[in-house]
């Protein structure tokens, strides 16, 4: 307990200067910027490799990166925690730091037992085959879930399980009278698959964070319990959630079968996802995350900092939520009135707005955004890149981390506000 304690009060003492590279100044020719003229073609966001794309010549350049809460580095505690993690051969579960890892997060969850596991796809993907264990077995699974459009479709192709898809309405939930007639009711008639499972997601990734209600999980439980299925949820930000709504984990994950919650996006860690259930779910997990190539031996050097996320990380999400809204209003109060957003929607580190203006692209606005701007350093005293991703729908993503601060928020807000005057300033010279 002692040395928890040290790790947590060296870590927050850390985080400022040593976690992640936003805030420093950098080269402008050395910073990463996004592809100048890219269109999304069926696509949510860019993923591509960024490419500095500015006039260059700035001397003092601040970049500010929400790309995503994936880009954080693990800071002189993390790092300490790792170098000094006791290992030993996790396939043989002999490691005791994966071990007590893996009993921190199934108490934290409310469940009976947890498995650390390289990545969320995995997780999500062994999750499924846990589930689902005959060749006829069905998912259901919201239209815009992270498990059916980003992971490559790995339930058909690896697990050899087919999806069906429910509507993702804008919160993130779905409509259960929807969810209901999707399920079906005539196995074992030969010419359906038969449904095991229904995959939710918490908080939503591409509906831009958004929290699941509990009324809403209380509902899609008892849909599951009355037809005999199982429920399981991509909870990679589960955390941002409960944080959220100011509850425990296990007051969200009361309503689940089994979750995976992602230790290396918000919490800090450099990898790792905990998958967890009831003991005999768990069970036939490990033997899938086994055949996956999932099994690493002296795995306790990545569990120490899983371990520390989980433990002296949660609390201060609620940082990158306040600083999210803080941009958000920003976008809103901005003069010209170039944006849109809702800021009821923005419940947590992710927030996804438009552009009203149709003669700027969401792809042109993160270029400009990404690059230092003639006269930039005249008016704001420095050059500020403000890395971001057009994203779904037309719309722009941008992703608070524990790598900004609320001072980094201030100088992504007035990058915008230098954009988008010289946007309108453009327009009236035309």
């Amino acid at each position: 307990m002692q040395s928890t304690t040290f790790s947590c009060r060296f870590l927050f003492q850390f985080l400022s200067r040593g976690v992640v590279g936003p805030g420093k100044p950098l080269r402008a020719q050395n910073a990463l910027h996004p592809v100048l003229g890219w269109i999304p073609v069926r696509g949510y966001y860019n993923s591509a490799k960024p490419r500095y794309a500015g006039p260059g010549g700035a001397t003092h350049v601040r970049v500010v990166d929400l790309r995503s809460d994936t880009v954080t580095k693990p800071g002189p505690a993390m790092r300490q925690a790792m170098a000094e993690a006791e290992v030993g051969d996790d396939v043989m579960g002999e490691d005791p730091t994966v071990n007590e890892l893996q009993e921190v997060a199934a108490d934290m969850f409310g469940m009976e037992a947890a498995l650390f596991v390289p990545s969320g796809t995995m997780s999500n993907l062994i999750a499924v085959m846990a589930h689902c264990r005959e060749r006829d077995d069905e998912i259901i699974v919201g239209d815009l879930s992270h498990l059916h459009i980003y992971e490559q479709g790995g339930s058909a192709q690896l697990a050899g399980v087919h999806s069906v898809t429910v509507t993702t309405l804008p919160d993130g939930t779905f409509n259960l009278e929807q969810l209901e007639s999707k399920i079906r009711h005539n196995y074992p008639d030969p010419h359906y698959p038969r449904s095991r499972l229904i995959c939710v997601e918490n908080t939503h990734n591409i509906q831009g964070g958004r929290v699941l209600p509990l009324a809403f999980l209380q509902e899609v439980r008892a849909l599951a319990d009355r037809y005999g299925l199982s429920v399981h949820m991509d909870g990679a930000r589960v955390m941002n959630a409960a944080v959220a709504q100011g509850v425990t984990p296990s007051t969200i994950l009361q309503h689940t079968d089994t979750v995976s919650v992602c230790l290396s996006k918000g919490l800090g860690a450099p990898v790792g996802t905990m998958l967890a259930g009831s003991q005999d779910f768990i069970s036939r997990a490990l033997r899938c995350r086994k055949a996956l190539g999932g099994g690493m031996r002296q795995a306790g050097i990545l569990a120490a900092a899983g371990k520390l996320s989980l433990q002296c990380m949660v609390g201060r999400l609620e940082e990158d939520h306040r600083n999210a809204k803080a941009f958000a209003q920003a976008l809103l109060d901005c003069d010209p009135n170039l944006f849109a957003v809702d800021i009821a929607t923005v419940e947590t580190n992710i927030l996804r707005f438009h552009l009203q203006d149709p003669s700027l692209s969401p792809s042109e606005f993160c270029a400009r955004m990404a690059q230092v701007g003639e006269g930039e350093e005249a008016a704001l005293g420095q050059g500020i890149q403000v890395l971001m991703y057009p994203h779904f729908g037309n719309s722009v993503r941008a992703v608070w981390h524990l790598g900004i601060s609320p001072e980094d928020t201030q100088l992504a807000i007035q990058k915008m506000q230098f954009v988008a005057s010289q946007h309108a300033e453009k327009i009236r010279t035309k």
